[in-house]
């Protein structure tokens, strides 16, 4: 399940981040350590880190972001002038976003999802849909359906009941007009969702794969060598539009 860790300084900034997420964002899993956090990387699909002020001083930063670079760290507390050494340390280490408490609470939860991981790769393949041949409005609603998805794509039977449509109707429909099987393109995007989560030393395939409820990392091994051609480690340095770019090449149709 996908979630965005907050460790705060305060109740009332947690509240406020709450308050302020758009209806379709993740929930927020409050941590009160960094333990806490750390389970929260371990256990979710993490989109965003929201770290407070104080909270930051409890943790090595540094470490956080050199092992998970992929999931952006967004600043939010309550500054003060003497906070300018910290705020330069912030921005050597690429933090995302820094939010002022009391002052950015109406648009904290806002800016924390522009940064998710989820809209970075939705903001990456915003001309797929193009280039596999979606044109119709079933393909395309399938394919926004699919790209919202947290980690692993839902089975194609999952995605017709949700349109209330057969499952065979739903593939035929999909794949009109030369575009990829619909199997096909939820294993690409589970593959872009693993990728990008392998992108973060801090995990290995057999974590990704337990992050992604497969049953073991030779599934997802062998799901990541059939899109990309590629083994795991070797895949994980391509981008979006590369690991596109492999799948149309190598065939994007898959036996029914």
């Amino acid at each position: 399940m996908r979630a965005l860790a907050a460790l705060l300084d305060s109740r009332a900034a947690l509240g406020a981040l709450r308050r302020s997420l758009p209806p379709s964002a993740p929930p927020v899993v409050a941590c009160r350590s960094p333990r806490g956090l750390q389970n929260a990387l371990d256990t979710r699909l993490v989109e965003a880190v929201v770290l407070g002020i104080r909270a930051a001083g409890r943790i090595d930063l540094g470490r956080l972001c050199a092992r998970y670079p992929n999931i952006a760290v967004v600043g939010y507390g309550a500054l003060r002038s003497d906070h300018a050494g910290l705020l330069l340390e912030w921005q050597r280490l690429a933090v995302a976003a820094v939010l002022v408490e009391g002052v950015d609470d109406a648009v904290a939860g806002e800016v924390v999802v522009r940064h998710a991981v989820s809209t970075r790769r939705r903001q990456a393949l915003h001309d797929a849909p193009s280039l596999l041949r979606l044109h119709e409005p079933l393909q395309l609603r399938t394919w926004d359906f699919l790209v919202g998805a947290p980690g692993r794509s839902p089975r194609t039977a999952s995605i017709a009941r949700e349109f209330g449509l057969s499952r065979e109707h739903l593939s035929r429909q999909f794949g009109a007009g030369g575009a990829p099987n619909l199997k096909r393109v939820a294993d690409l995007l589970t593959v872009l969702a693993a990728l990008q989560l392998l992108g973060n030393p801090g995990y290995g395939v057999p974590a990704v794969a337990r992050l992604l409820g497969f049953a073991t990392a030779s599934h997802l091994q062998s799901v990541v060598r059939r899109i990309t051609g590629l083994p795991a480690q070797a895949a994980q340095r391509l981008s979006e539009r590369e690991v596109l770019g492999r799948f149309l090449r190598g065939g994007a149709r898959s036996r029914r």
